[in-house]
């Protein structure tokens, strides 16, 4: 029984063969590959013909070789389904890419200082160029404090309380600046249905209320605290919708909102004509809450944009170890706020 040969695979196409095609040589190829000037526009727009007719790809592990850079980020990043976290997340990876970084994520259900580092470690062995941690946590925020690396980290989300450089929402402003506008519109106080303590968006956006309210010398009601989730603002309204003097209420995020926006619903409290909720976050669904959700938008793409920005100072060495960016988030107004209504 005779026996088949398979025929050669393909051959994938080398910088030569795009050097050949395009009638340059080989140098010419890398130089364009790497971005590098003084390539005449017509001799760059000839490579870049021969590269996708080729369907040329680069050896990343040998350009790497070549120009000591990998051109790969690494992320330490929260394992979670919360809005706030996994935005960051999209943010700083879609910037990543725009800029021609690829991205290796490293997710940890705990971030305490050994799951930090030994991810950090993790990816420093994989050639990452520089680390984004995302820390909203209070344990993140001392795990990168004692954080050692031979590669630039940088920290989102943990305010003012990092010791490296670090991005971040403003979220104090942006508490302060709902509370002044349920302030503005009567109500005598405001209510403030926070998240669980450890988290520092939590802390934050509970100092922004109570700025805003001793600001305006109005009354500090005691905090109810949530869990992020619907069900605990759910559980959460169903106590405040039997306190008539409460007229309106700061939620720390969204889905907590939405969950005490049913439980006013189901206890025949209107919104707003009973009761004004304002949320936190801006999620994709609060412009359809019933009703509309007024709600604290906070740029997870521009968070993405100057996280990267940061980093790429740190690698050439122009960031401050203590540079501090804020990005200040915007009051969106919608139908679940209005004037106090009183007897």
């Amino acid at each position: 029984m005779g026996t088949e040969t398979a025929g050669p695979e393909a051959r994938q196409p080398v910088m030569a063969d795009v050097a050949k095609l395009a009638g340059v040589s080989h140098q010419t190829v890398s130089r364009v590959l790497n971005g590098a000037p003084h390539v005449r526009p017509g001799t760059r727009d000839r490579v870049l013909a021969a590269i996708r007719e080729l369907d040329y790809r680069p050896n990343s592990a040998a350009r790497a070789l070549v120009t000591r850079r990998s051109q790969t980020l690494g992320v330490v990043s929260f394992e979670s389904t919360l809005y706030g976290p996994a935005s960051m997340l999209d943010g700083i990876e879609r910037a990543a890419r725009s800029a021609g970084y690829f991205v290796s994520v490293a997710s940890l259900r705990s971030l305490d200082s050994r799951s930090v580092q030994e991810a950090v470690d993790r990816l420093r062995d994989q050639g990452v160029e520089g680390v984004v941690v995302i820390a909203p946590q209070t344990s993140a925020v001392s795990a990168v404090a004692k954080l050692s690396s031979s590669v630039p980290v940088v920290a989102v989300g943990s305010g003012a309380r990092s010791s490296i450089p670090t991005v971040t929402v403003d979220n104090r402003s942006g508490a302060e600046a709902a509370t002044r506008h349920l302030l503005d519109l009567g109500h005598r106080t405001v209510h403030h249905l926070a998240g669980p303590p450890g988290w520092l968006e939590s802390q934050d956006r509970q100092e922004g209320w109570r700025l805003a309210l001793d600001a305006a010398g109005a009354r500090v009601p005691a905090v109810t605290v949530g869990d992020w989730s619907a069900r605990s603002g759910y559980e959460a309204g169903q106590r405040i919708a039997r306190l008539t003097d409460v007229t309106a209420v700061l939620c720390a995020n969204d889905h907590m909102a939405l969950g005490l926006l049913r439980a006013l619903h189901e206890a025949g409290r209107p919104v707003p004509g009973g009761l004004s909720v304002v949320g936190f976050d801006d999620i994709p669904e609060a412009a359809y809450f019933i009703p509309p959700l007024t709600t604290v938008r906070q740029d997870f793409g521009e968070l993405g944009r100057r996280a990267l920005e940061l980093l790429v100072a740190a690698l050439d060495g122009s960031a401050h170890p203590h540079t501090r960016v804020q990005i200040t988030p915007e009051l969106v107004l919608r139908r679940s706020t209005g004037p106090a209504h009183r007897d």
